[in-house]
C-alpha cells in the first residue's frame, strides 16, 4: 500500500509517495504550470489530483477520468499537512461512484 503525503514548508510545498517526490505528470496533461497545491479548487490542486491518481492507478486513462471529482471532493479538503493511502483513495473513489 502506498502512502502519499503533503506538507507546506518554508521552501514551498512538498508532496511525496512512499517518501519519494511525486512526479507532477504534466506529460499526461499540463493543467498547472505552478506545480501542486491543495485546500481549494483550482488548477494546481487538479494537477495534484491527476498526479496522485496516475501513480495510484499506474495508468493515465483512469486518472484522467477521475481527477476532477477527486480534486473537488478530496484534494480541495486537505489541510496544510495531509496523508492519504492507496486504501483511502480506493474508498474515496468508491464513495464518489455511489
Amino acid at each position: 500500500m502506498k502512502t502519499y503525503r503533503g506538507d507546506r514548508t518554508i521552501d514551498g510545498v512538498s508532496v511525496t509517495v512512499d517518501g519519494a517526490p511525486l512526479p507532477e505528470r504534466t506529460d499526461i496533461r499540463e493543467i498547472s504550470r505552478d506545480g501542486f497545491e491543495w485546500t481549494y479548487e483550482g488548477v494546481a490542486p487538479a494537477q495534484l489530483a491527476l498526479a496522485i491518481l496516475a501513480d495510484h492507478f499506474g495508468a493515465a486513462g483512469p486518472a484522467l477520468q477521475h481527477y476532477e471529482r477527486f480534486m473537488r471532493q478530496v484534494v480541495a479538503n486537505f489541510g496544510n499537512e495531509w496523508e492519504i493511502t492507496s486504501a483511502d483513495i480506493d474508498t474515496a473513489l468508491t464513495a464518489r461512484a455511489a
